[in-house]
């Protein structure tokens, strides 16, 4: 014979927390001021005491000035010109490649790889270790131009 199960809350009637504990626990984030670290703007006097704390007023409060945008570079490594050479997507000039890399959208020329051909490199920035293995007269120093 089947027994038709009571109800957990039905017997907990008269009882004032149901099973949680303390009224105060089952409370929701109202009762707190929300919850974690939020209200704890400019006005937020009640929790400002663990701000101090944690973090310091210093810091969290007061905050000023602004990060500028960098400009992001983006490269190309020397094993990637060996694919473009071979997709016929860079201009052949007197037995080496010409690269502009303005035109193919990149930045800076990145020291991966060995170079299969004989490359001259216009319009971007070449890395030490680039230059080195496409043997290029670069001052990498003073981040100048190759042309």
């Amino acid at each position: 014979m089947t027994f038709n199960k009571r109800r957990k809350h039905t017997r907990a009637r008269a009882n004032s927390s149901h099973g949680w504990g303390s009224k105060k626990k089952r409370r929701g984030a109202g009762n707190r001021g929300g919850r974690g670290m939020a209200g704890t703007g400019k006005r937020a006097a009640q929790k400002k005491p663990t701000i101090i704390n944690t973090i310091g007023l210093k810091q969290y409060f007061g905050r000023r000035g602004f990060t500028t945008n960098k400009k992001k570079l983006i490269a190309i490594n020397i094993i990637d010109l060996n694919k473009l050479a071979k997709q016929n997507k860079l201009k052949k000039q007197d037995g080496s490649y010409e690269v502009d890399l303005k035109q193919l959208g990149y930045h800076r020329v990145l020291g991966r790889g060995k170079p299969d051909h004989t490359y001259i490199i216009k319009g971007g920035y070449v890395t030490k270790k680039a230059a080195e293995k496409l043997k290029l007269n670069v001052d990498t120093k003073k981040k100048k131009e190759v042309e």
